[in-house]
């Protein structure tokens, strides 16, 4: 009896140690080279980042708070994510399932002539045949191919999950950026009024001065033209308002329609200061980074699991269950049937399956790092860039403020001089066609500002994160609709 117990026991030590070993490389982070600083960031670099910041404390307006907050409620984009997710985690969970033993039950029953458990009745009786049966069946993880299943379809699922905070952090900027522009189209709308306004004005004293016989037909017809130039840009602004309007209405999963508003695009203040972070931290804070890491991580376990198949497979099966001629006896409550044993599967010869089946998983694990370390240059580019707009943004808008602030000045004194009869019309005109498109340019300028910082709270991994959002008080954009 000594004996026995000793294999027994050296049977199952064996049977454990090997189910501790997992064939196939343990995952390692790839090395990507990270710069001290982003270039266009102020040095030396600090550890604090705009990105800390949630997107509530970045964007003071009320209006636009709301709209974002609407936007995370009811966007198409992110409740199809979010239902990629839950079909992640149910695959995750069937992969999970594969550690634990399945059982499955069975029963029959079969009533017949010259027919008994599957052979002739020499008889000639009629019979009946019963039987009902419950399986067990597990696969011993000797090598490790379901651990390395589970690893891999649970780097998916977290794949997803960063593919989510991806969504809310590109939904956060869209409506950010939308609302945005759609405060600068107002801000060209009103200055293109004002101009037409101008002109109006203009056009009205040359015709007095004409009625009058002092201008002539000339400057009239002139100032007519300039009143009909700006008056024909005013439709196409606001066919570009209601566009925008709809691009919003959009995002915030509501049927396109008007975008209630209160401020306007020179009331947008930016933030005091704009710490773009470490680099390193980039690559922990990036949803799209933190994807591709997931990613890579699934390819490496594919390795193991494509390792694994070369390895025989061990599945312990067995069955308890009844078989009687008679279904009256099923019910007795004994056991006649039983079996257990064990089932050992392996590769010989495949053809060069399982060869190539290992390269591809390899090759597949290849194309994942370099697409995360493309991610990630990817991200310090986008970053630098918006560094980089911010800062040669605010040094236009100076220089544009000056320029606007000359041709107004400009303008009002050519008018005075026209009207005291020492100048030409034309000095006027002059003045007007320069200012319009000055102004505009300021707007656009501005709006390059706010838009700037978007992209860089967006490419610092900003404003993906929800948690302790301000709820939407009544009657806000972002309340819930009833």
């Amino acid at each position: 009896m000594t004996r026995p117990k000793k294999a027994t026991a050296a049977t199952a030590g064996l049977v454990m140690l090997l189910a501790g070993c997992a064939v196939g490389p343990d995952y390692r982070k790839p090395e990507t080279p990270m710069p001290d600083n982003f270039r266009g960031a102020p040095a030396p670099a600090a550890a604090r980042s705009l990105a800390d910041l949630p997107w509530w404390d970045i964007y003071k307006d009320e209006t636009l708070t709301g709209l974002i907050r609407a936007a995370l409620s009811d966007n198409f984009d992110l409740r199809v994510a979010v239902t990629r997710v839950e079909q992640a985690r149910a695959v995750a969970a069937g992969a999970r399932a594969q550690f634990f033993p399945w059982v499955t039950y069975e029963g029959n029953f079969i009533p017949g002539r010259n027919d008994q458990f599957g052979q002739p009745d020499p008889s000639g009786q009629n019979t009946t045949a019963a039987y009902g049966t419950a399986s067990v069946s597990w696969e011993l993880d000797i090598w490790g191919r379901v651990r390395r299943l589970n690893e891999s379809a649970r780097a998916q699922f977290l794949a997803t999950e960063e593919a989510q905070r991806g969504v809310v952090l590109t939904l956060v900027a869209d409506v950010g950026t939308a609302y945005f522009e759609l405060l600068e189209l107002d801000e060209e709308l009103a200055i293109a009024r004002r101009n037409a306004d101008s002109f109006a004005q203009s056009l009205k004293l040359f015709r007095n001065r004409l009625g009058g016989g002092v201008a002539s037909k000339l400057e009239t017809d002139s100032a007519e033209a300039q009143l009909d130039s700006a008056s024909a840009s005013i439709p196409e602004l606001e066919r570009q308002i209601a566009v925008k309007e709809n691009q919003i209405s959009i995002l915030l999963g509501r049927s396109p329609g008007a975008v209630a508003r209160r401020a306007a695009l020179l009331e947008q203040a930016l933030p005091p200061e704009v710490p773009a972070g470490l680099p390193s931290a980039l690559l922990e804070r990036r949803p799209d980074v933190r994807q591709a890491e997931q990613l890579l991580r699934s390819a490496n376990a594919q390795i193991g699991v494509a390792k694994a198949d070369f390895f025989p497979q061990l599945d312990l099966t067995g069955f308890l269950g009844r078989i009687s001629p008679s279904l009256s006896t099923m019910t007795d409550g004994t056991w006649n049937g039983w079996a257990f044993g064990g089932t050992l599967i392996g590769p010989i010869f495949e053809g060069g399956r399982l060869r190539a089946q290992y390269r591809q998983a390899k090759a597949a694990w290849e194309q994942a790092k370099l697409q995360y370390q493309q991610t990630a240059l990817n991200a310090l580019q986008e970053v630098s860039d918006a560094l980089i707009s911010l800062q040669k943004y605010e040094e236009v808008r100076q220089q544009q403020e000056r320029a606007v602030a000359a041709y107004r000045e400009a303008v009002r004194v050519a008018t005075e001089r026209f009207i005291a009869g020492r100048a030409s019309y034309y000095e006027v005109l002059l003045a007007q066609q320069q200012i319009f498109p000055a102004e505009t340019a300021l707007a656009r300028t501005e709006l390059g500002q706010l838009l700037a910082v978007v992209q860089l709270y967006k490419a610092l991994g900003g404003g993906w994160r929800t948690e302790g959002a301000p709820a939407a008080g009544p009657g806000s954009p972002g309340a819930p609709r009833k």
